[in-house]
C-alpha cells in the first residue's frame, strides 16, 4: 500500500517505513541478492521489494518474517516491524485522518453503533475479516488491521479517556468470519467493559419504543470543542454546530436511559457468546457425525459386497457339482 511522503523545510523526512526499507536493503545486499532474487525466494513481485526498500509501501508481518529467514538476520526485521507504529505510514482518506487525530486528543467519546463492532473495540481477527471484504491483498489487509489496532491502546488503558459505546444488538448478531471469531469478539467486549473508563451497553432488537439514531454516530468531546461524527458509504461527516450536538446528545442520553445497563448488557453479551460456542460445538459434532455415517456406509457396502461374493462363490460351486453329475459325463465302472 502506498502512503504520502511527509516533507520538512530541509527535504523529505525520514519515516518508519523508510528506516525499515534501509535495514532490509542492508541485509539484502550483504547476502549478495538482487531485489529480483529476493522476490523470487519470498515469492512476490520485484516491485514490492523495491517499494518496501524505498519506504513507499508498508510491509506485512509475514513479509518481514520471510525476509528474516531468507537473509538470516536472526529475526531483526520482524522485531523492527513489531516496534513500528505503522498507522502514520498507511494512506487514509483525509476525513479518516481527521477522525483519527480527534481520537488521539479526545477527552471523551460516546458512540452509537449498528451492524458491526466499533473499530476501537474490535479484535484483530474480526477486523481482518472486515478489511478482507474490501481487498484481496493480504499485505494491505494486514496493514489496515495494524493501523486500526494502533488506535486502541489509548482507550484501553486504565487511565484512558471516557468511552461509552451503545451497540445495537445487530452488532452482536451479524456473523463475521466464524463462530470462533464472534465468540472471541464477545469475550473481548466483556473484558474491556470492565475497565473503569469504558462502558458498553446493548440496545436489544426486541425492545419496542426505543428512539435510536438513524445511523451510527459518535459524539466527540475535545478539550475546547464538541463534534458530531457519522459516516456514509465512502466518507465521514463532521458537525460542530452546538444545536446539532445538543440534539444528538439528548437522543443518545435518552436511549442510554431506556436500555439495559452496562452490567445487564454484559449478561446479554455472555448469552450471545455462549450461543456462538454452542454453534461451534454443534458444527464439530455434525462433522464427527458425518464422518461416522460415512464410515458406516462404507462398512455396509463392504458387508454387502462380501455377502454377495460369498453367494456367488456358493453358486459357482453348485454349478460345478451339477456339471460333474450331469448324464453327459457318465461315471466309468471299474476295469475288469
Amino acid at each position: 500500500m502506498s502512503r504520502r511522503r511527509r516533507t520538512t523545510a530541509s527535504g523529505p523526512a525520514a519515516t518508519n517505513a523508510a528506516v525499515f526499507g534501509e535495514v532490509l536493503k542492508h541485509f539484502r545486499e550483504a547476502s549478495g541478492l538482487t531485489q529480483e532474487a529476493l522476490a523470487l525466494k519470498i515469492p512476490c513481485d520485484r516491485s514490492q521489494v523495491a517499494r518496501v526498500e524505498a519506504g513507499t509501501r508498508v510491509p506485512g508481518e509475514a513479509f518481514a518474517k520471510q525476509c528474516d529467514e531468507i537473509l538470516r538476520t536472526g529475526g531483526v526485521l520482524e522485531r523492527l516491524w513489531g516496534r513500528i507504529d505503522w498507522y502514520p505510514e498507511v494512506q487514509h482518506p483525509d476525513w479518516f485522518e481527521r477522525r483519527a487525530k480527534m481520537d488521539a486528543e479526545a477527552v471523551a467519546l460516546r458512540a452509537y453503533q449498528e451492524q458491526v463492532i466499533p473499530g476501537l473495540l474490535q479484535t484483530p481477527d474480526y477486523a481482518s475479516v472486515l478489511f478482507s471484504r474490501r481487498s484481496a491483498d493480504s499485505s494491505e489487509v494486514e496493514s489496515r488491521v495494524r493501523a486500526r489496532l494502533s488506535r486502541q491502546p489509548r482507550f484501553l488503558a486504565e487511565d484512558g479517556p471516557l468511552y461509552i459505546a451503545v451497540l445495537d444488538e445487530s452488532c452482536l448478531r451479524n456473523a463475521v468470519g466464524s463462530p470462533d471469531i464472534m465468540r472471541d469478539q464477545c469475550a473481548h467486549l466483556l473484558n474491556v467493559g470492565q475497565l473503569p473508563n469504558i462502558r458498553i451497553q446493548v440496545a436489544p432488537a426486541d425492545r419496542f419504543g426505543l428512539i435510536r439514531p438513524l445511523s451510527s454516530v459518535t459524539l466527540i468531546e475535545l478539550v475546547d470543542e464538541r463534534w458530531v461524527y457519522s459516516e456514509s458509504l465512502d466518507r465521514g461527516h463532521f458537525n460542530n454546530d452546538p444545536a446539532v450536538y445538543a440534539r444528538h446528545s439528548q437522543t443518545y442520553d435518552v436511549l442510554r436511559a431506556d436500555i439495559p445497563s452496562a452490567h445487564e448488557s454484559a449478561a446479554l453479551i455472555s448469552d450471545v457468546m455462549e450461543g456462538y460456542e454452542q454453534h461451534e460445538q454443534a458444527r464439530t459434532q455434525r462433522g464427527d457425525l458425518d464422518q461416522e455415517q460415512l464410515q458406516r456406509r462404507q462398512r455396509r457396502r463392504l458387508h454387502r459386497s462380501g455377502a454377495q461374493l460369498d453367494e456367488e462363490q456358493l453358486q459357482r460351486r453348485q454349478r460345478r457339482q451339477l456339471h460333474r453329475s450331469s448324464p453327459r459325463y457318465p461315471r466309468l465302472g471299474p476295469r475288469p
